[in-house]
């Protein structure tokens, strides 16, 4: 199995996120009620969430699972960036779900991602993307301050496509 490419693995899944590398929080309302809990966990630990929002997806696994080998692809021909991660946790309960993968040798990016859907106290559902990253790549490198900016809104487009998937 090929390694994972940082050290500071499932950080994401409580937040504590390591210093040496950019953070991205970004919450985002999907919904409310149990039953929007549950298509929201679901969109997201089926990558449905992702593919509905554009990226190409190949998955060793129809759901998120530990150890799961996930490539995303996003761009046309040549000038797509391919991203191959690993799933390095899990969570699937009733008031949060969600999982984080971390990078694999070929991607852009050093660092590890999650999605995390939570449902409040109030019965709101709301998508976390939570993420530390650093360039790995040319790609990055050469996208400079627009990487992270490229991320942010990424993670907001994927609040408002779960929002649309679950509504």
């Amino acid at each position: 199995m090929t390694e994972l490419t940082y050290a500071e693995v499932g950080a994401t899944e409580h937040g504590d996120l390591p210093g040496g590398y950019r953070h991205l929080r970004h919450r985002a309302l999907v919904g409310s009620g149990p039953r929007a809990m549950r298509e929201a966990a679901d969109a997201v630990l089926e990558f449905w969430m992702h593919r509905a929002a554009g990226v190409r997806i190949d998955a060793s696994a129809q759901r998120a699972a530990p150890g799961v080998h996930v490539e995303s692809r996003m761009g046309i021909g040549p000038l797509s960036l391919s991203a191959p991660c690993r799933v390095v946790w899990v969570q699937d309960g009733a008031r949060r779900a969600g999982f984080g993968y971390g990078t694999l040798p070929g991607h852009p990016a050093t660092g590890e991602e999650a999605f995390a859907v939570e449902l409040d106290d109030m019965d709101d559902v709301w998508l976390q993307v939570t993420s530390f990253s650093r360039p790995a790549g040319w790609q990055m490198r050469a996208a400079g301050p627009l990487a992270p900016l490229f991320q942010r809104v990424y993670a907001r487009r994927l609040g408002t496509t779960l929002r649309r998937l679950v509504g």
